[in-house]
């Protein structure tokens, strides 16, 4: 076992005492749906609010996870049967060890909502361009994960070498208050835990970074693990069509999307009605984990370089 799946592995012993309220949740007749505070999951969201999983012959709810980069680990302790990594945070993880695999899609960039998340800044931190980031400590929510990827792509493309900034792990709901705190000088955020940051003006947006990603790639997607997807075939079958009927929902009513996301995130309507809601797809393709290897390459990410991404979606 090499090092960094020994690590994955303790934190899912950590992970699985974390969740331990949920631990019933191995039983072959539920799901336990692992995501963290952002409109990435909202067909999921939905799925569960609408009664689409129930409608579906599903037993699955909704669980909030404070770091992105702690689903794996929940997923392999089976505190959670399926779980919203970031496409970085889930290439890592099979980098390092474990059989998790792909089993749709949850969210992707559009140019319509690259305003939904950004890398915000204390307003006396001195920092407006990338290069004031050099020697600043820089939260994130989750080290390799969606956001702290490209926003080091980011940095990368205006001549800084993301070594020069310290990053630190901060989780979304604890993001307000640690920039507050002045523990951090910025984060890398979204959703209506930006939002509500912009609000209370305890942050200034500096870049809304994500306005140069191409269209239609992963941001966040839903994956298990190999064993689990292999031996649950119908249910997989129907948690994906659930997803089919939702992400209609939430692309054509972003109205009915809040009110899901309000009630797994706890964040008030009155802060999700100030911002989009992420674009559903639940389609994920080889194409789509392929331009993502390539980006985590480019900042020697992974020690595959070629893993066989067809290989990684679940059938």
């Amino acid at each position: 076992m090499n090092i960094l799946k020994s690590a994955i592995v303790t934190a899912a012993a950590l992970a699985f005492t974390a969740l331990v309220p949920f631990a019933a949740a191995g039983a072959a007749d539920k799901i336990i749906i692992g995501c963290t505070a952002t409109t990435d999951c909202a067909s999921a969201a939905v799925a569960e609010k609408e009664g689409i999983f129930e409608k579906n012959g599903l037993d699955a709810h909704m669980l909030l996870i404070g770091l992105n980069s702690n689903i794996p680990a929940a997923l392999l302790s089976n505190s959670i049967q399926i779980g919203g990594p970031t496409p970085s945070v889930f290439l890592q993880a099979v980098d390092g060890g474990l059989d998790l695999v792909a089993v749709a899609g949850a969210s992707v960039s559009d140019k319509s909502t690259a305003d939904t998340a950004a890398v915000v800044a204390r307003p006396d931190s001195g920092i407006k361009t990338a290069k004031d980031f050099v020697g600043k400590k820089v939260g994130a929510p989750g080290i390799g994960a969606f956001l702290q990827v490209l926003f080091a792509q980011w940095l990368i493309q205006n001549g800084v070498d993301p070594k020069q900034v310290n990053f630190v792990e901060v989780t979304f709901p604890t993001m307000n208050d640690v920039l507050k705190s002045g523990a951090v000088d910025a984060v890398v955020t979204a959703g209506p835990v930006m939002a509500n940051m912009i609000n209370s003006k305890t942050g200034v947006v500096v870049s809304h970074y994500l306005e140069e990603l191409p269209d239609g790639k992963p941001q966040v997607m839903l994956a298990a693990t190999r064993s689990w997807a292999d031996a649950h075939p119908a249910q997989l079958a129907a948690f994906r069509k659930s997803l089919d009927e939702a992400a209609k929902i939430v692309n054509s009513d972003p109205d009915k999307a809040r009110e899901a996301l309000s009630g797994f995130t706890k964040i008030p309507m009155k802060v999700l009605n100030t911002i989009k809601v992420s674009v559903s797809d639940p389609k994920i393709t080889k194409e789509q984990l392929d331009w993502w290897v390539d980006v985590m390459n480019k900042q020697d990410m992974l020690q595959k370089k070629t893993p066989d991404t067809a290989a990684l979606i679940a059938k």
